[in-house]
Formats: structure tokens, sequence, C-alpha cells
């Protein structure tokens, strides 16, 4: 055990495979390990390089690894497969892991602090919260739609509207759907308070939070936006310069260049799904507050710059690269403490 160098651990529910080599890359260990012994496991063995595949459980494993002086690494699974010899099974995949971790130039995922983990939680789960709502809200119209009552559209609406449906005798809703309809509306109540909870968790960590009040200070960018990008600070201090943080989040062009011809297209929309949808939509909210004459966004370098794109390639490129500059201009604020000024 002593010479162990570096690990591969292939993680699972209850069965966990380890595959380790030594300094010459000879294998000394290659052994499965049950879920209550992994952590005694790495407790017990000098420090050495883990590697795992990031997947729903790695960050956790990774912090529990790294509190006993481990070097914790977290590969994309998309670069461990090129490494696997042989059929997919847990043996093979520890030692593809372990021989991927051992390559220069490989990428890493960075791992995550509980505090970062949390933050990102929540926005999950408020996500899911919206899209169920919404479901709600479509459900209701529908049933209404069939028993001839329309309902215009919006969220508001329903709920404005819905009360007063349920409460007219005089309508053809039998009693049966009624009582069905009354269920949904009570489903819908109950998922905009949990949304409102949500909400009123990322207000108190924003109102607790420095860093995320300077990035709220930037033009467009909002609560959302800004404890979102505040759960990536560990990630944004990974990368050398602020073009490797918006390619991360997906906000640069892709490319098809051969024989010495470069050929942009466009963006790739690689990783963060979610917060590249924030930092478009605090884009258009800049773009149409600029459109309109606002004076507090028409000051500066970043208007300068707007306007010159906006004539060159129109609104819609102009608010997909002043999403990429609202992605810079965070990573400068996440990495060097800096506050962002108008005048610069």
């Amino acid at each position: 055990m002593k010479t162990i160098s570096t690990i591969g651990l292939d993680l699972a529910k209850n069965i966990f495979r380890v595959y380790g080599v030594n300094a010459n890359g000879r294998c000394v260990v290659s052994k499965n390990i049950h879920r209550d012994s992994l952590a005694e496991f790495f407790a017990k063995l000098p420090a050495c390089v883990v590697a795992m595949e990031a997947c729903g459980t790695s960050h956790y494993w990774g912090r529990c690894i790294a509190s006993y002086g481990h070097t914790v690494k977290i590969i994309h699974p998309r670069y461990v497969a090129p490494f696997r010899i042989g059929g997919k099974n847990d043996a093979n995949d520890a030692a593809a892991i372990c021989e991927a971790a051992q390559r220069p130039h490989m990428r890493f995922v960075a791992l995550k602090s509980q505090r970062e983990a949390d933050i990102q939680s929540i926005h999950r789960v408020r996500q899911g919260l919206v899209k169920e709502r919404t479901a709600t809200a479509n459900r209701i119209r529908a049933l209404l739609l069939d028993n001839g009552i329309a309902v215009k559209q919006g969220i508001r609406n329903i709920c404005s509207a819905l009360p007063a449906v349920l409460g007219d005798e005089e309508n053809a809703l039998s009693g049966l759907m009624r009582n069905l309809l009354g269920m949904q509306y009570e489903h819908f109540i109950h998922l905009e308070k949990q949304i409102k909870q949500s909400e009123d968790s990322l207000k108190k960590l924003a109102a607790d939070n420095n860093l995320c009040q300077r990035l709220r200070a930037v033009p467009g960018i909002g609560l959302l936006t800004a404890t979102s990008l505040l759960a990536l600070e560990g990630v944004a201090r990974d990368f050398k310069k602020s073009r490797s943080f918006a390619a991360f989040l997906g906000l640069t062009p892709r490319q098809h260049s051969s024989g010495g011809k470069s050929r942009l297209l466009g963006i790739h929309k690689r990783g963060d799904c979610y917060l590249r949808t924030l930092l478009i939509h605090c884009s258009r909210s800049v773009l149409r507050s600029f459109l309109a004459g606002n004076p507090i966004v028409r000051q500066g370098k970043l208007a300068a710059w707007l306007a010159d794109i906006v004539s060159r390639r129109g609104v819609h490129k102009a608010t997909v690269a002043l999403a990429n500059k609202l992605a810079r201009i965070a990573w400068c604020m996440l990495t060097r403490n800096s506050r962002f000024e108008f005048s610069q």
C-alpha cells in the first residue's frame, strides 16, 4: 500500500472498485470495497492521487477522500472511455480512470465545496418546481377548455381566474371535475409557496455575501444569476483567462477548421445549460434597455462596444456576444476580487 501513487476509483451505490498503480505505472492493488469500508480504506492509505468519474456522488466522495489528505481528481466520463480496454465492467472502468488521470493534458472537473453544492441544489430544486408549476398551469387550462371555459395564457391569469370559475355554480363543470380542478389549484398554490421559499433562501444568501452583491452591480445580473455564479467560484479559479470560462459555459463559437482555414460556427452550447440560459436572459434585458435609450446602460466602454456589435451583427448575435461579455466580467470579479464600473 505504501507504493501507491495513483488510484482509479469506480463509484457505485454499494460496491466500489479500486485500481491503484505505483510511480512506474505497475498495478499494486485491484479489488472491490464495500461502501461502509471505503472511508476507512482511504483514511489508512498514505497520501496519493485519487481519480474518479464525474457523477452524482463524485463531489461527496471527493470531499470525503480529500479530508484524509489525498489529491482528488474528477474526470468527465467522455474523457475516460478512450482508455478503457476490453468490455465495460467495474475493473476495466477503474483501470481506465487511473490511466486517464495520469495523462499530462487531461482536463479535470473542479471539486465543489459544500457551500457551492448547497447553492446549486437550491437552484436545481427551484428549476424543477418552476417546470412543475408550468405543467400544472397548462394542465388546468386544458381541463377548463375541455369543459368550454377559456382562460387567458399566463400563470397569473390562472391564479386570478380559477377561484372564480370554481365558485361559479352556473357553469358547466360537474362535481367531479370541480373537485379535480380544486386539487390541481391547491397543488399549484403549494408549488408557488415552495418557489418563494427557495427564492427567500437565495435572497438571504445574497444579502450576506459581498461577492454576490458586487456581481449584482453588473448590468442585467440579478439574484438568480449572481447566486448561480457564486456556486462556480471554485470552478472559475481553475481557468487562466476569461475566454476559457466563457467557453466552459458554452458561449464561444464552435470550430470546423482545416487546412489553415478558420471557420467559426454557432456557439457550441457545452457546459452548464442553466447558467448559460440565465446569462442570455441577462443580456436580453440589458439590450432591451439599451435600445430603449436607458441612460444607465448607455455609458462607458460597454455601451460603445454594444452599439458597434448591434450595428454590425444585429440584435440576436449581439445578445449572445453580450452574454459572453457578461461571463468574462463575472470571471474577473470571481477571481480578482474586482468591482464593475460603467466607466471601464
